[in-house]
Protein backbone atom coordinates (compact mmCIF):
# COMPACT_ATOMS: atom_id res chain seq x y z
CA UNK A 1 0.00 0.00 0.00
CA UNK A 2 1.12 3.27 -0.87
CA UNK A 3 0.35 5.70 1.52
CA UNK A 4 1.61 8.81 -0.08
CA UNK A 5 -1.03 8.01 -2.76
CA UNK A 6 -4.61 9.49 -1.88
CA UNK A 7 -6.84 6.69 -2.55
CA UNK A 8 -4.75 4.33 -0.79
CA UNK A 9 -4.54 6.88 1.91
CA UNK A 10 -8.40 7.30 1.49
CA UNK A 11 -9.29 3.40 2.22
CA UNK A 12 -6.56 3.33 5.39
CA UNK A 13 -8.41 6.15 6.82
CA UNK A 14 -12.13 4.46 6.03
CA UNK A 15 -10.67 1.58 8.00
CA UNK A 16 -9.58 3.44 10.99
CA UNK A 17 -12.99 4.56 11.15
CA UNK A 18 -15.07 1.79 10.40
CA UNK A 19 -12.69 0.26 13.51
CA UNK A 20 -13.04 3.23 16.13
CA UNK A 21 -16.73 3.50 15.55
CA UNK A 22 -16.35 7.23 16.98
CA UNK A 23 -14.88 10.33 15.52
CA UNK A 24 -11.27 10.33 15.14
CA UNK A 25 -9.30 14.15 15.22
CA UNK A 26 -6.76 14.55 11.97
CA UNK A 27 -4.17 14.47 14.82
CA UNK A 28 -5.02 11.18 15.98
CA UNK A 29 -5.14 9.46 12.39
CA UNK A 30 -2.21 11.13 11.90
CA UNK A 31 -0.62 9.64 14.92
CA UNK A 32 -1.98 6.18 13.87
CA UNK A 33 0.94 5.96 11.48
CA UNK A 34 4.88 5.30 12.26
CA UNK A 35 6.88 8.33 11.73
CA UNK A 36 8.57 6.84 8.71
CA UNK A 37 5.16 6.15 6.48
CA UNK A 38 2.93 9.12 7.29
CA UNK A 39 2.24 11.04 4.22
CA UNK A 40 2.72 15.20 3.50
CA UNK A 41 -0.37 16.91 5.64
CA UNK A 42 -1.76 18.02 2.36
CA UNK A 43 -1.67 14.64 0.88
CA UNK A 44 -3.74 13.34 4.08
CA UNK A 45 -6.35 16.08 3.57
CA UNK A 46 -6.57 14.68 -0.18
CA UNK A 47 -7.06 11.24 1.27
CA UNK A 48 -10.67 12.77 3.26
CA UNK A 49 -11.35 14.46 0.41
CA UNK A 50 -11.26 11.39 -1.77
CA UNK A 51 -12.86 9.20 0.92
CA UNK A 52 -15.43 11.67 1.12
CA UNK A 53 -16.55 12.01 -2.33
CA UNK A 54 -16.62 8.21 -2.36
CA UNK A 55 -18.66 8.15 -0.22
CA UNK A 56 -21.33 9.75 -2.86
CA UNK A 57 -24.52 7.43 -3.71
CA UNK A 58 -23.59 4.90 -0.71
CA UNK A 59 -25.71 4.46 2.62
CA UNK A 60 -23.11 6.22 4.98
CA UNK A 61 -21.20 9.53 4.28
CA UNK A 62 -18.14 11.09 6.26
CA UNK A 63 -18.77 13.74 8.69
CA UNK A 64 -17.06 16.12 10.24
CA UNK A 65 -18.19 16.74 14.10
CA UNK A 66 -16.65 18.57 17.06
CA UNK A 67 -14.38 15.48 17.70
CA UNK A 68 -12.84 14.95 14.33
CA UNK A 69 -14.39 13.02 11.56
CA UNK A 70 -16.74 9.60 11.30
CA UNK A 71 -18.52 7.56 8.81
CA UNK A 72 -22.39 7.36 9.94
CA UNK A 73 -25.35 6.27 8.11
CA UNK A 74 -27.12 8.68 5.70
CA UNK A 75 -30.51 10.16 7.74
CA UNK A 76 -32.33 9.03 4.84
CA UNK A 77 -31.96 5.32 5.95
CA UNK A 78 -32.76 6.10 9.94
CA UNK A 79 -36.36 4.64 9.98
CA UNK A 80 -35.01 1.12 8.37
CA UNK A 81 -31.66 1.36 10.34
CA UNK A 82 -33.83 1.57 13.73
CA UNK A 83 -35.61 -1.42 13.64
CA UNK A 84 -31.75 -3.30 14.10
CA UNK A 85 -31.99 -2.30 17.40
CA UNK A 86 -34.93 -3.80 19.66
CA UNK A 87 -35.54 -1.15 22.32
CA UNK A 88 -37.17 2.30 21.85
CA UNK A 89 -35.42 5.14 21.17
CA UNK A 90 -35.18 7.49 24.23
CA UNK A 91 -37.27 10.04 24.14
CA UNK A 92 -36.73 13.35 26.68
CA UNK A 93 -39.38 15.38 28.55
CA UNK A 94 -40.15 18.72 27.17
CA UNK A 95 -38.72 20.00 30.16
CA UNK A 96 -35.60 18.73 29.47
CA UNK A 97 -35.02 19.68 25.85
CA UNK A 98 -36.03 23.16 26.93
CA UNK A 99 -33.00 23.25 29.51
CA UNK A 100 -30.89 22.16 27.06
CA UNK A 101 -31.60 24.36 24.39
CA UNK A 102 -31.27 26.90 26.92
CA UNK A 103 -27.74 26.34 27.70
CA UNK A 104 -26.76 25.76 24.27
CA UNK A 105 -27.77 29.30 23.19
CA UNK A 106 -27.11 31.02 26.85
CA UNK A 107 -24.33 28.98 27.89
CA UNK A 108 -22.53 29.80 30.38
CA UNK A 109 -26.42 29.81 32.49
CA UNK A 110 -26.87 29.14 35.87
CA UNK A 111 -29.49 27.07 37.41
CA UNK A 112 -31.37 29.98 39.08
CA UNK A 113 -31.31 31.69 35.07
CA UNK A 114 -33.01 28.76 33.89
CA UNK A 115 -35.30 28.73 36.09
CA UNK A 116 -35.37 32.59 35.80
CA UNK A 117 -36.38 31.50 31.92
CA UNK A 118 -38.94 28.72 32.50
CA UNK A 119 -40.41 30.12 35.22
CA UNK A 120 -40.71 26.98 37.05
CA UNK A 121 -37.92 24.95 39.03
CA UNK A 122 -35.55 22.81 37.32
CA UNK A 123 -36.02 19.11 38.33
CA UNK A 124 -32.26 17.57 39.43
CA UNK A 125 -32.75 15.00 37.90
CA UNK A 126 -32.99 16.69 34.45
CA UNK A 127 -29.58 18.17 35.55
CA UNK A 128 -28.05 15.04 36.21
CA UNK A 129 -28.88 13.17 33.03
CA UNK A 130 -27.76 15.96 30.86
CA UNK A 131 -24.26 15.51 33.18
CA UNK A 132 -24.45 11.80 32.68
CA UNK A 133 -24.71 11.77 28.85
CA UNK A 134 -21.91 14.30 29.10
CA UNK A 135 -23.89 16.78 27.32
CA UNK A 136 -23.03 19.67 29.91
CA UNK A 137 -20.55 20.32 32.49
CA UNK A 138 -19.65 22.65 35.23
CA UNK A 139 -17.29 24.89 33.57
CA UNK A 140 -17.12 27.53 36.36
CA UNK A 141 -19.24 29.08 38.91
CA UNK A 142 -20.87 32.57 39.46
CA UNK A 143 -19.47 35.37 41.63
CA UNK A 144 -22.32 36.15 43.09
CA UNK A 145 -24.03 35.04 46.70
CA UNK A 146 -23.77 30.91 46.76
CA UNK A 147 -21.41 31.06 43.81
CA UNK A 148 -23.72 29.11 42.02
CA UNK A 149 -22.23 26.52 38.98
CA UNK A 150 -22.78 27.20 35.31
CA UNK A 151 -23.20 24.99 32.96
CA UNK A 152 -22.23 24.57 29.41
CA UNK A 153 -22.31 21.95 26.73
CA UNK A 154 -19.73 19.45 25.78
CA UNK A 155 -18.45 18.20 22.68
CA UNK A 156 -20.16 14.94 23.35
CA UNK A 157 -23.26 17.20 22.58
CA UNK A 158 -22.20 18.64 19.71
CA UNK A 159 -21.04 15.18 18.41
CA UNK A 160 -24.44 13.36 19.15
CA UNK A 161 -26.44 16.24 17.55
CA UNK A 162 -23.86 16.10 14.72
CA UNK A 163 -22.63 19.94 14.47
CA UNK A 164 -19.44 20.63 14.24
CA UNK A 165 -19.15 24.08 16.03
CA UNK A 166 -21.90 25.55 18.02
CA UNK A 167 -22.04 28.37 14.84
CA UNK A 168 -24.30 25.15 13.30
CA UNK A 169 -26.82 25.45 15.97
CA UNK A 170 -29.96 26.30 13.80
CA UNK A 171 -31.36 30.01 14.29
CA UNK A 172 -33.96 30.80 16.77
CA UNK A 173 -36.25 32.33 14.24
CA UNK A 174 -35.75 28.39 12.34
CA UNK A 175 -36.68 27.14 15.31
CA UNK A 176 -39.61 29.11 15.70
CA UNK A 177 -41.29 28.59 12.13
CA UNK A 178 -40.74 24.84 12.97
CA UNK A 179 -43.12 25.11 16.58
CA UNK A 180 -46.45 24.47 15.57
CA UNK A 181 -49.39 26.76 16.81
CA UNK A 182 -50.43 25.19 20.08
CA UNK A 183 -53.63 23.11 19.80
CA UNK A 184 -56.68 24.46 21.68
CA UNK A 185 -57.09 21.59 24.46
CA UNK A 186 -60.85 22.05 26.25
CA UNK A 187 -59.41 22.75 29.31
CA UNK A 188 -58.07 25.53 28.85
CA UNK A 189 -61.12 26.70 26.71
CA UNK A 190 -62.39 30.10 28.43
CA UNK A 191 -65.09 29.65 31.11
CA UNK A 192 -68.38 31.43 30.42
CA UNK A 193 -68.52 34.56 33.05
CA UNK A 194 -71.58 33.49 34.61
CA UNK A 195 -70.56 29.73 35.49
CA UNK A 196 -67.08 31.05 36.59
CA UNK A 197 -69.28 33.64 39.22
CA UNK A 198 -71.15 30.08 40.57
CA UNK A 199 -67.34 28.02 40.58
CA UNK A 200 -66.43 30.95 42.46
CA UNK A 201 -69.26 30.93 44.76
CA UNK A 202 -69.08 27.41 45.20
CA UNK A 203 -65.97 27.19 47.02
CA UNK A 204 -67.36 29.44 50.17
CA UNK A 205 -64.32 31.19 51.59
CA UNK A 206 -62.10 28.87 50.79
CA UNK A 207 -58.59 29.84 48.71
CA UNK A 208 -57.43 27.84 45.54
CA UNK A 209 -53.65 28.73 44.73
CA UNK A 210 -53.40 29.17 41.20
CA UNK A 211 -50.58 26.54 39.82
CA UNK A 212 -47.32 28.71 38.34
CA UNK A 213 -47.77 27.87 34.67
CA UNK A 214 -44.29 26.90 32.54
CA UNK A 215 -43.35 29.13 30.23
CA UNK A 216 -44.13 28.20 26.44
CA UNK A 217 -41.78 27.07 23.82
CA UNK A 218 -42.73 29.98 21.85
CA UNK A 219 -42.18 32.53 24.49
CA UNK A 220 -38.87 30.55 25.46
CA UNK A 221 -37.52 31.26 21.72
CA UNK A 222 -38.75 34.66 22.37
CA UNK A 223 -36.07 35.31 25.52
CA UNK A 224 -33.21 32.76 24.16
CA UNK A 225 -33.37 35.49 20.64
CA UNK A 226 -32.32 38.25 23.29
CA UNK A 227 -29.52 36.29 25.35
CA UNK A 228 -28.11 34.70 21.65
CA UNK A 229 -25.52 37.80 21.45
CA UNK A 230 -24.32 36.13 24.76
CA UNK A 231 -23.70 32.72 22.88
CA UNK A 232 -20.19 30.89 23.20
CA UNK A 233 -18.93 30.00 20.36
CA UNK A 234 -15.07 28.65 21.27
CA UNK A 235 -13.79 25.11 22.86
CA UNK A 236 -10.61 26.31 23.98
CA UNK A 237 -11.32 25.30 27.33
CA UNK A 238 -12.55 21.67 26.07
CA UNK A 239 -9.10 20.81 25.16
CA UNK A 240 -7.44 21.44 28.27
CA UNK A 241 -7.50 17.61 28.97
CA UNK A 242 -6.30 16.76 25.48
CA UNK A 243 -2.85 16.37 24.51
CA UNK A 244 -0.99 18.98 22.17
CA UNK A 245 -0.10 18.40 18.61
CA UNK A 246 2.95 19.68 17.87
CA UNK A 247 3.49 23.09 16.46
CA UNK A 248 4.44 21.77 12.88
CA UNK A 249 1.81 19.50 12.89
CA UNK A 250 -1.02 22.18 14.43
CA UNK A 251 -0.02 24.84 11.59
CA UNK A 252 0.03 21.77 9.01
CA UNK A 253 -3.07 19.75 9.87
CA UNK A 254 -5.63 22.38 10.34
CA UNK A 255 -8.98 21.19 8.10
Amino acid sequence: MNLNDPRDLASLIEAFLLASGKPQSLERLYELLEEGERPEPHVFKQALEVLGKSCSGRAFELKEVASGYRLQIREDFAPWVGRLWEERPQRYSRALLETLALIAYRQPITRGEIEDVRGVAVNSNIIRTLVEREWIRVVGYREVPGRPAMFATTKGFLDHFNLKSLDELPALAELREMEPEPLLDPDDAPVPAHLQVLADASLGEEEVAEPKDETSFRSLLVELDAMEEGLKIDFDDLREDEPEASVEQEGKLQP
